[in-house]
Protein backbone atom coordinates (compact mmCIF):
# COMPACT_ATOMS: atom_id res chain seq x y z
CA UNK A 1 0.00 0.00 0.00
CA UNK A 2 2.82 2.38 0.75
CA UNK A 3 4.59 1.41 -2.20
CA UNK A 4 1.60 2.18 -4.68
CA UNK A 5 1.48 5.42 -2.74
CA UNK A 6 5.07 6.82 -3.38
CA UNK A 7 4.69 5.67 -7.00
CA UNK A 8 1.80 7.40 -7.84
CA UNK A 9 3.18 10.51 -6.00
CA UNK A 10 6.13 9.97 -7.89
CA UNK A 11 4.09 10.05 -10.92
CA UNK A 12 1.82 12.49 -10.34
CA UNK A 13 4.84 14.98 -9.50
CA UNK A 14 6.34 14.02 -13.23
CA UNK A 15 3.29 14.31 -14.92
CA UNK A 16 2.32 18.03 -13.41
CA UNK A 17 6.49 18.78 -14.12
CA UNK A 18 5.69 18.36 -17.46
CA UNK A 19 2.72 20.14 -17.80
CA UNK A 20 3.89 23.35 -16.43
CA UNK A 21 6.77 23.65 -18.56
CA UNK A 22 5.24 26.54 -21.19
CA UNK A 23 5.38 24.91 -25.07
CA UNK A 24 6.59 27.66 -27.71
CA UNK A 25 3.63 27.15 -30.31
CA UNK A 26 5.08 30.33 -32.23
CA UNK A 27 6.23 29.48 -35.77
CA UNK A 28 9.42 28.28 -36.17
CA UNK A 29 9.52 27.77 -32.17
CA UNK A 30 12.50 30.87 -32.03
CA UNK A 31 12.41 30.55 -27.90
CA UNK A 32 12.45 26.89 -28.18
CA UNK A 33 15.18 26.57 -30.57
CA UNK A 34 17.82 29.37 -29.12
CA UNK A 35 17.22 27.18 -25.98
CA UNK A 36 17.90 23.84 -27.54
CA UNK A 37 21.20 25.44 -29.10
CA UNK A 38 22.27 26.62 -26.05
CA UNK A 39 22.12 22.89 -24.70
CA UNK A 40 24.20 21.97 -27.63
CA UNK A 41 26.69 24.18 -26.70
CA UNK A 42 26.42 22.95 -23.02
CA UNK A 43 26.64 19.28 -24.15
CA UNK A 44 30.55 20.07 -25.56
CA UNK A 45 31.55 22.66 -23.17
CA UNK A 46 30.69 21.04 -19.57
CA UNK A 47 32.90 18.02 -20.61
CA UNK A 48 36.08 20.56 -20.53
CA UNK A 49 35.22 21.63 -17.31
CA UNK A 50 34.84 18.68 -15.57
CA UNK A 51 37.75 17.89 -17.09
CA UNK A 52 39.59 20.31 -15.81
CA UNK A 53 37.94 20.35 -12.52
CA UNK A 54 38.34 16.96 -11.98
CA UNK A 55 42.38 16.79 -13.18
CA UNK A 56 40.86 14.31 -15.76
CA UNK A 57 42.58 16.40 -18.60
CA UNK A 58 42.79 14.22 -22.00
CA UNK A 59 44.36 16.67 -24.84
CA UNK A 60 42.91 14.85 -27.92
CA UNK A 61 39.44 15.21 -26.19
CA UNK A 62 39.56 18.50 -24.98
CA UNK A 63 40.67 19.45 -28.43
CA UNK A 64 38.06 17.83 -30.41
CA UNK A 65 35.17 19.18 -28.07
CA UNK A 66 36.64 22.62 -28.45
CA UNK A 67 36.75 22.36 -31.97
CA UNK A 68 32.94 20.78 -32.15
CA UNK A 69 32.02 23.96 -29.89
CA UNK A 70 32.92 26.15 -32.82
CA UNK A 71 30.79 24.80 -34.92
CA UNK A 72 27.63 25.34 -32.48
CA UNK A 73 28.20 28.44 -30.71
CA UNK A 74 26.76 30.79 -33.75
CA UNK A 75 23.18 28.74 -33.57
CA UNK A 76 21.47 30.60 -30.79
CA UNK A 77 21.92 34.02 -31.28
CA UNK A 78 19.33 34.49 -34.65
CA UNK A 79 16.91 33.09 -32.35
CA UNK A 80 16.79 36.39 -30.87
CA UNK A 81 14.25 38.10 -32.83
CA UNK A 82 12.46 41.11 -31.13
CA UNK A 83 9.30 39.43 -31.17
CA UNK A 84 10.71 36.53 -29.34
CA UNK A 85 10.27 37.92 -25.64
CA UNK A 86 7.56 35.38 -24.79
CA UNK A 87 7.24 32.43 -22.23
CA UNK A 88 8.97 29.99 -22.21
CA UNK A 89 12.20 32.26 -22.35
CA UNK A 90 14.35 32.77 -19.46
CA UNK A 91 15.98 35.65 -21.41
CA UNK A 92 15.49 39.03 -19.36
CA UNK A 93 13.80 42.08 -21.40
CA UNK A 94 17.22 43.41 -20.66
CA UNK A 95 18.28 41.44 -24.13
CA UNK A 96 16.40 44.00 -26.43
CA UNK A 97 16.51 46.89 -24.49
CA UNK A 98 20.26 46.83 -23.83
CA UNK A 99 21.23 45.35 -27.56
CA UNK A 100 23.76 46.53 -27.31
CA UNK A 101 26.28 45.41 -24.83
CA UNK A 102 24.20 42.16 -25.42
CA UNK A 103 25.87 42.10 -28.69
CA UNK A 104 29.22 42.88 -26.91
CA UNK A 105 28.41 39.99 -24.38
CA UNK A 106 27.83 37.91 -27.54
CA UNK A 107 31.40 39.42 -29.14
CA UNK A 108 33.09 38.63 -26.01
CA UNK A 109 32.13 34.67 -25.84
CA UNK A 110 32.72 34.19 -30.09
CA UNK A 111 36.74 35.57 -29.22
CA UNK A 112 36.78 33.41 -25.76
CA UNK A 113 36.05 30.19 -27.81
CA UNK A 114 38.56 31.21 -30.88
CA UNK A 115 41.22 31.14 -27.77
CA UNK A 116 40.09 28.30 -26.33
CA UNK A 117 39.88 26.54 -29.35
CA UNK A 118 43.68 27.91 -30.47
CA UNK A 119 44.51 26.94 -26.69
CA UNK A 120 43.36 23.42 -26.75
CA UNK A 121 45.20 22.26 -30.13
CA UNK A 122 48.41 23.00 -28.05
CA UNK A 123 47.68 20.15 -25.97
CA UNK A 124 48.40 21.64 -22.78
CA UNK A 125 46.60 21.54 -19.81
CA UNK A 126 47.04 24.72 -18.41
CA UNK A 127 46.99 26.76 -21.46
CA UNK A 128 43.58 24.82 -22.00
CA UNK A 129 42.53 25.63 -18.57
CA UNK A 130 43.39 29.00 -18.73
CA UNK A 131 41.21 29.61 -22.04
CA UNK A 132 38.32 27.55 -20.83
CA UNK A 133 37.79 29.51 -17.83
CA UNK A 134 38.02 32.78 -19.58
CA UNK A 135 35.34 31.34 -21.81
CA UNK A 136 33.09 30.18 -18.78
CA UNK A 137 33.71 33.87 -17.19
CA UNK A 138 31.94 35.14 -20.37
CA UNK A 139 28.98 32.52 -20.43
CA UNK A 140 28.45 33.40 -16.55
CA UNK A 141 29.12 37.15 -17.31
CA UNK A 142 25.96 37.31 -19.69
CA UNK A 143 23.85 35.02 -17.69
CA UNK A 144 23.71 37.18 -14.78
CA UNK A 145 23.14 40.62 -16.69
CA UNK A 146 20.81 38.97 -19.19
CA UNK A 147 19.12 35.44 -17.99
CA UNK A 148 16.09 34.60 -15.80
CA UNK A 149 17.29 31.58 -13.47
Amino acid sequence: MLRGSIILIITLSGLLACSSEVEDTRPGQPVKTRQNAFQEILKVFEPMGVMLRTNHYEPEKFAALAAELITKRHAPWVHFGADTNYPPTKAKPEVWSQADEFDRKQQAFLAATDELNTAAQTRKEDVAAKAYFKAYDTCKSCHEQFKNR
